[in-house]
């Protein structure tokens, strides 16, 4: 532990190498908690035996600066063996609940992956639907490395795009906030209304509109 934080590690990895498996994908999203945009996923697949300077700063993407985020993000794509991103629409979320819409995120960055993953650990979930060796992993961005990078590429593709949607949908201020339900954003949600992106099957939202 440092600074009372979790330090990730490649425990979980090195159990599946000894199993045989090479191609470990790490999975986790960003955004799912939050009251606009969609929820994004990254599925990565680290190097077996990798020694980089900066995987001790590697830690679930809540635990980073916005600054930190951005320099792991770079770094993580250059060494990676491979990167897959899965982006599910507030429309799906609304539609089909913010569960199903995030699996459908994961096994979208799952598919995305070239070479294709051969075992997965994924933060917290389990995805029926894909036929292949998996664990889901309670805290698993704080416990397990390949997590925690998928969390630092999810977190950082999706505030990128919540910063577009920004200049699409002004006012709301979702540059700032990247949809989460600050108060900030709930006051410009009951000055302004719901924007096209909003989720409005989200019990704040909901009240508002």
């Amino acid at each position: 532990m440092i600074n009372n934080l979790q330090i990730p590690s490649f425990a979980e990895e090195k159990v599946l190498e000894a199993q045989g498996y090479q191609r470990i994908a790490g999975i986790d999203e960003a955004g799912r908690g939050a009251l606009a945009g969609p929820v994004v996923a990254a599925a990565v697949i680290l190097p077996c035996h990798i020694e980089e300077p900066w995987l001790n700063q590697v830690r679930d993407s809540k635990q980073l600066t916005p600054a930190k985020r951005e320099f792991l993000f770079h770094h993580i794509h250059k060494i990676a063996i491979s990167v897959g991103i899965g982006i599910t629409s507030h429309k799906v979320i609304d539609a089909r609940g913010i569960i199903k819409a995030t699996q459908l995120a994961m096994k979208s960055a799952i598919n995305q992956l070239s070479p294709s993953a051969q075992s997965l650990l994924i933060d917290y979930m389990l995805l029926p639907e894909v036929k292949l060796p998996q664990k889901g992993i309670t805290n698993g961005d704080e416990l397990c490395t390949s997590i925690a990078c998928a969390s630092i590429i999810a977190k950082v593709t999706r505030d990128h795009l919540m910063i577009e949607l920004d200049g699409i949908y002004p006012g709301y201020g979702l540059a700032r906030h990247k949809g989460y339900g600050t108060k900030q954003h709930l006051s410009c949600l009951r000055r302004l209304g719901a924007s096209p992106i909003h989720r409005h099957s989200f019990k704040p939202v909901k009240e508002i509109i």
